[in-house]
Parts: structure tokens; C-alpha cells; sequence
């Protein structure tokens, strides 16, 4: 089941107040919120200030220092893998593990070819347009996989339906949505199965809300226990 809904108004339109979305018959019976539903408000707890003005006296405002050291060593110890990686950005964050991911299952990219050229690789279709993006920028070709009703994430059932259509697809990019899992276990047994009949399958991992209120960044490249493959897990922090 695929949650996407199209609407024939341009954002232009909606925000020239042209139209009322509720006298659409598709909405009917829809009460609209009073108040403006935040998706990752901005949190201060009290010691931002401190940080901001300690990485600036001691000449570190840059890419690298002691507070990024300790987010990072926290990551990697939460996640249960020996390293992690802070980067910029969530779209960075994916679009490393993606990189990584394409030349381990493909090989090193010829020049001027990314790491998934011609290549095509299952992603959640129910997401920000992040999560694909950077299969996009290493020449892959996203195929979406339908949203189930129970987590509004990547419906398995789907999933193994198309393994069935694109048998040689290798890599997978799942996207957890507002704080609530995807069927893991079950991807996982799908991934595992398909991965009998080839070298290796690889997993990659976006939380976006899940444990502190919208993950992303730091990925890290793990193996799970049972070695059924790769898996980059990228959390980003918001709000």
C-alpha cells in the first residue's frame, strides 16, 4: 500500500490562499489542526551556548575536535560497531554509506562514474527525497518499494515481490519514518534468503525520528552477527 497522494495545485497556488483543501471531496471529513504540527522544532537544553563559545576559544571551529570525537564514540557505542563518522549533513551521511556500499559490491567506479552505474537499488517510497538522492548522484536507478499500513515504512510483502522482478538487485535502502521501525527482521530474512543465491546484499539504514526525536547522520558500517551482509545505519540529529 503506497501513501502518496497527488494534488493537481501547484505550491504556489497554496500558499496564494487560491483554493481550500478541505472542499476537495478526497478530503472529506478531514479536521484541520489549530495549531502548526512541528516535525523537529528546534531544543535548547541549556548548555549549546557553552559548547559554541568553548569550540570557538580554543581555535576549533572545524570539521574535526574533541566534541566531535566524543558524538562520534558515543555513535559507534550505541550502534554496537567499532567506528562511526560525523558528517555534515543526513544527504552526506547517506550519500557516503551509499558510496561505500556501491564499491563494495561493485568495485572501484571508473572515471567519472559513480559507484552505482546502471545499477538498481530498492528504497523506501515513502520518505524525503534525501534517502534516494545520493543513490542518484552515484548513476543508480532508485526502484520504490510500497508503504505497509502498520509502520508506514518499507512493506516487506513488496519487498520480496521485487526481488522477483529485479532478482539482481544488491542493495536496499530503508528508511525508518517518525520514530517507528521498519519490519527489520523480516527485511532481513527477505535480504538473507535472496543473498543465498549471490556473493552479497547489502542494507542500508536512514532513522529519521527514532530515539532522539529525528536520526540521520553518523553512519557506520557494520556486519550483523548472523554475516547475512553489510549495513550502514545513518541517524541524523534535528530539533
Amino acid at each position: 500500500m503506497s501513501f502518496n497522494v497527488y494534488i493537481r495545485w501547484t505550491k504556489m497556488e497554496i500558499d496564494m490562499g487560491k483554493f481550500d483543501l478541505l472542499s476537495d471531496q478526497r478530503f472529506a471529513g478531514l479536521v484541520p489542526f489549530t495549531k502548526k504540527v512541528w516535525l523537529a522544532s528546534p531544543t535548547m537544553h541549556g548548555e549549546e551556548q557553552k559548547y559554541v563559545d568553548e569550540a570557538i576559544r580554543t581555535n576549533w571551529v572545524s570539521t574535526v575536535g574533541e566534541n566531535i570525537d566524543e558524538v562520534e564514540r558515543m555513535a559507534a557505542k550505541e550502534i554496537g560497531c567499532g567506528y562511526a563518522v560525523a558528517l555534515s549533513s543526513g544527504t552526506a551521511a547517506l550519500h557516503l554509506g551509499v558510496r561505500l556500499c556501491g564499491e563494495k559490491l561493485y568495485g572501484q567506479p571508473k572515471l567519472g562514474r559513480g559507484a552505482l552505474y546502471g545499477q538498481r537499488v530498492f528504497c523506501s517510497d515513502m520518505t524525503f527525497d534525501a534517502t534516494v538522492n545520493p543513490v542518484v548522484y552515484e548513476g543508480g536507478e532508485p526502484v520504490f518499494i510500497d508503504t505497509e499500513y502498520d509502520t508506514w515504512n518499507m512493506d516487506p510483502d513488496a519487498l520480496c515481490r521485487a526481488f522477483s522482478i529485479y532478482p539482481k538487485v544488491r542493495l536496499v535502502v530503508v528508511a525508518h519514518l517518525y520514530g517507528t521501525p521498519g519490519k527489520l527482521d523480516e527485511i532481513f530474512a527477505i535480504c538473507k534468503q535472496v543473498r543465498g543465491e549471490r556473493e552479497s546484499l547489502y542494507v542500508t539504514e536512514e532513522k529519521k525520528a527514532v530515539r532522539l526525536r529525528f536520526w540521520k547522520c553518523l553512519p557506520a558500517l557494520t556486519r550483523r552477527a548472523d554475516h547475512s551482509g553489510s549495513r550502514c545505519i545513518c541517524r541524523q540529529f534535528t530539533g
